[in-house]
């Protein structure tokens, strides 16, 4: 049985993949607090999901994706980066994420999952 746990998602992401939430709590700004399942996918979906028009520096990827812990942050940007879902490139002082076509093709299985 998966385990639930409660926290932030972007009120966008949350709409966009209802199933994962179990409740949803008081809004926050621009998120919904929510219970939730499979928190790992949905992580990895709400950063693939921020990067998927616009590529993004780290402050706003972090801030965007509103994983709260930066330590779980940086793990689930090094998984994408690492299955090659985002990629990073250094422009300047900052390094910029990026989506991939292996990450968009992920994202799109769970978006499209009715089609």
């Amino acid at each position: 049985m998966m385990k639930t746990r409660l926290t932030y998602v972007p009120i966008e992401v949350a709409d966009q993949f209802d199933d994962f939430i179990i409740t949803r709590a008081e809004q926050v700004l621009d998120a919904v607090k929510a219970r939730t399942r499979d928190y790992s996918t949905l992580s990895i979906l709400k950063l693939l999901y921020q990067v998927r028009g616009n590529p993004l520096t780290f402050s706003n990827l972090y801030s965007k994706s509103k994983i709260r812990m930066k330590k779980s942050f940086l793990n689930y940007l090094r998984l994408c980066v690492d299955y090659n879902f985002v990629k990073k490139e250094p422009v300047g002082p900052n390094v910029i994420y990026s989506i991939t076509d292996k990450g968009r093709t992920m994202l799109n299985l769970f978006i499209n999952k009715g089609n």
